[in-house]
């Protein structure tokens, strides 16, 4: 037939085919990657390597340090929240060895005065103004902490043990310091669990976090840290050995151990622990209620913010990842960073997706009409389609059993309802990460592109965790 004979519905059969092909091979070549992680998951717990720590909480809570930690807070535009992070930390964390570090920019007068209020006279924080105005990167903002911690250290002949890193709306666990602590024996860097709360007012906006972070904190990164490859940092809940974060920064140029040109800095840092040697462990552990000992905090509840928030991510580790870090390290590096950086990747095989079933339905609207249907799929394209659905519901039981775990079995079932909520997300943040991307290989300087907070989980929450 003459290409330029062909009908509409022919041109939109061919369109569908091809798509087909592009989306069913890529969906395939990922869940390949996944079921890899699931049977090293397994494994690892089948042979006892994976097990969670059980302890007693009422051990842990106020439990004394072995040494000073540092905990550093950057903020910015963060006065609504602000005070309650620092006052239910402070309570938390009674144990006079904590100092903690909160900063916020000249022009940002409101979180200054968060900062006091939730200090309350508390001898234990330092306020540390940065000297230009915000936004400026995360990063910068995180130097400006460790210097302002440095030069406590000059000033009192005293060194800190080790560095603890948090976000303005985090919600601290009572036994997480004492945890932290005793494991900075074993590891230079310890990062704990992070588990966004879920929200009833965004059920499906705010609220998909929690399966994303039950299963990656549950499984993947489990497993990353057992085959001995790099550990990212979350950006919470993590403590960093004083000594090796401190030669980590006198190779930064004076500038401190964050790279002010990154989005994702903390991600950064996890990678050149392993890079200069360090040791890293994910730390999960459990209290006789059978919570787990995590960092709790509000995910953005809205889709502008959720986007935001997960293309400086897409940005950062995918693509400006790329291109800081490259591929050092061997197979199982190389595989760790791989999955890292799908994200742009992952966003347009989506979109094919998503395109594919809006012309499945025209193609079999039309059909239904009488026109026929311009194609049959052949054996092997329907092999690709019934592996690809098998995994789809592979993926959504894992999501289900890893969200049920954490948070029981109605949020579970509405994990795998939010899929396409996730998916549409992910679409969105991959192009307006690649966008991002490009306008800074023009020349345009990287900004902390933060997503403010309005509640805190502390103010809705009574029990162990909230102390």
């Amino acid at each position: 037939m003459i290409l330029g004979a062909w009908t509409p519905l022919q041109w939109l059969a061919l369109v569908e085919h091809e798509l087909l092909l592009f989306a069913g091979v890529f969906f395939l070549v990922g869940s390949i990657d996944e079921l890899a992680i699931d049977f090293a998951w397994v494994w690892l717990r089948l042979t006892g390597r994976a097990r969670t720590l059980r302890i007693r909480r009422e051990n842990h809570c106020r439990a004394a340090l072995a040494g000073s930690a540092a905990l550093i807070i950057p903020a910015w535009h963060e006065e609504r929240i602000l005070a309650t992070t620092i006052a239910h930390a402070l309570a938390t964390w009674p144990q006079p060895e904590l100092r903690l570090y909160a900063g916020c920019y000249r022009n940002d007068v409101g979180t200054a005065e968060a900062i006091a209020a939730g200090a309350r006279g508390d001898p234990r924080v330092r306020l540390v103004v940065h000297d230009r105005d915000g936004p400026t990167t995360k990063a910068d903002c995180l130097n400006r902490l460790y210097a302002a911690m440095e030069a406590d250290e000059r000033r009192c002949g005293v060194r800190f043990r080790m560095v603890l890193v948090h976000d303005a709306e985090d919600m601290v666990d009572p036994a997480a310091l004492s945890l932290i602590d005793a494991a900075m024996a074993r590891a230079d860097f310890v990062q704990l669990p992070v588990l966004p709360e879920p929200q009833p007012e965004s059920r499906w906006i705010g609220s998909h976090y929690c399966e994303e972070f039950a299963e990656a904190h549950g499984k993947s990164m489990v497993v990353r840290g057992l085959l001995g490859a790099a550990l990212p940092a979350a950006g919470v809940g993590c403590a960093f050995a004083r000594e090796l974060i401190g030669a980590i920064a006198e190779t930064m140029d004076g500038s401190g151990p964050f790279s002010v040109e990154s989005l994702t800095e903390d991600y950064e840092l996890g990678l050149k622990i392993k890079a200069a040697g360090g040791t890293a462990w994910f730390l999960r552990a459990r209290g006789e209620d059978g919570r787990l000992v995590a960092t709790r905090a509000f995910f953005p509840p809205t889709l502008p913010q959720a986007v935001r928030q997960k293309a400086r991510w897409v940005h950062g580790i995918a693509l400006q990842g790329w291109d800081r870090l490259g591929w050092s390290g061997g197979v199982v590096e190389s595989w760790m960073r791989l999955r890292d950086r799908r994200g742009p990747l992952t966003a347009l095989v989506l979109f094919a997706a998503y395109v594919l079933l809006a012309l499945a339905a025209a193609l079999s609207f039309a059909e239904w009409l009488g026109f026929g249907r311009p194609w049959e799929p052949s054996g092997l394209l329907l092999v690709l389609v019934w592996a690809n659905l098998a995994s789809f519901l592979w993926r959504a039981a894992m999501r289900f059993a890893f969200t049920a775990r954490e948070y029981g079995w109605p949020e579970g079932v509405r994990a795998v309802l939010r899929l396409p909520f996730a998916n549409v997300i992910a679409i969105m943040a991959g192009r307006r990460a690649l966008v991002a991307y490009v306008k800074t290989l023009l020349g345009t300087r990287p900004r902390w592109e933060k997503t403010h907070h309005h509640a805190h989980p502390a103010d809705f929450q009574t029990g162990p965790a909230s102390a």
